[in-house]
């Protein structure tokens, strides 16, 4: 008899400590997992606001709209534009992104048409032939814009057909062009879409589906998840202040720019994920939502969950240097 409770005592104590050691393996994988999750997603954000603004930042065509293809305008043209009017809502308290890009071979402050031939064709100094070297090439996507900038400024996206010496031929073209500005956005302009559905981090191509519609939010062809337990995403646009600009960046809002010169001024984007741990705990484990650095104008808000206390939050922030906004320098006019 006391051998046997001698015995259940010791199986009641192993089975305390396993029960411990078991809660804080959960603890410790539910963190790795937040960690994992958060990292990939802001590696994915980080590298496509790196490249972002390419020919679509240049100051006579940011904040213009954008016909991509029949049926589908992006207003508010920019390197990176917080929470689009145009985007459905991510999940409660989460801001939405879109990031833009293009990839021609030519100069970025594009060529001046010096004649139009007709209203398909638009003479460049920088188009050869077909079979020769230079900045435009067969299926490069080229915008079209006159100067000066028009108001308002509508502009349509379309891929060259044909190259002869210095023409380049589109399929419908855009009248009255002589004296204006082509620019060239190489063959694959890159239009992505980040927002946080259903608690992951999901992206859309612009460039391929309509992420306007929201009735295609919750399709995962073409809202694709890319991090998995993400449960905020807050941005805010870095800008200069200064007058006459200085190049500085002075100050972070989420503010979207409305006019060209705003958004000349915004040279970085500071952006904050909130990665959420797998492993529901029965006790209150969280206080207080985690802070980043623009808690007080952009919080992370996680009261839209229930049980968000009885979970582990892991925030992965930076601020991202547009490069080629940049490069352009200060605008004497802004």
């Amino acid at each position: 008899m006391i051998g046997m409770l001698i015995g259940m005592i010791a199986v009641i104590v192993m089975m305390q400590v396993f029960s411990v050691s078991e809660g804080f393996k959960r603890t410790t994988t539910g963190g790795d997992d937040a960690q994992n999750n958060g990292a990939i997603g802001l590696y994915g954000l980080r590298r496509d606001m790196q490249h972002s603004g390419h020919v679509a930042g240049m100051f006579p065509v940011v904040g213009c709209n954008i016909q991509l293809r029949a049926g589908v305008t992006l207003n508010t043209w920019a390197p990176v534009v917080i929470n689009h009017a145009s985007i459905p809502a991510g999940d409660a308290n989460t801001d939405t992104l879109v990031i833009v890009s293009g990839g021609g071979n030519g100069s970025m402050e594009g060529d001046r048409v010096e004649a139009q031939p007709a209203q398909t064709i638009y003479t460049v100094a920088a188009a050869v032939a077909a079979s020769g070297i230079g900045s435009i090439s067969v299926g490069d996507n080229v915008v079209v814009q006159a100067d000066p900038r028009p108001n308002p400024c509508t502009l349509t996206m379309e891929p060259v057909t044909a190259l002869a010496a210095a023409n380049v031929t589109v399929g419908t073209g855009v009248a009255g062009m002589t004296g204006g500005i082509l620019y060239n956005l190489g063959p694959a302009p890159s239009v992505q879409v980040y927002a946080v559905r259903n608690g992951s981090l999901a992206v859309c191509d612009y460039m391929a589906n309509d992420c306007s519609v929201a009735g295609n939010v919750n399709n995962a062809a073409i809202w694709m998840p890319i991090a998995s337990n993400i449960v905020s995403l807050r941005a805010e646009y870095g800008s200069d202040g200064t007058v006459p600009m200085d190049g500085t960046v002075d100050a972070f809002s989420p503010v979207t720019p409305a006019t060209a010169c705003a958004w000349a001024r915004v040279s970085a984007i500071r952006v904050a994920l909130t990665a959420r741990s797998a492993q529901y705990d029965k006790d209150n484990v969280t206080a207080a939502a985690p802070l980043w650095q623009g808690s007080a104008s952009s919080p992370v808000v996680l009261t839209g969950f229930a049980d968000w206390q009885h979970y582990r939050y892991k925030v992965f922030q930076t601020v991202v240097p547009l490069r080629n906004m940049a490069w352009q320098g200060a605008q004497p006019s802004c």
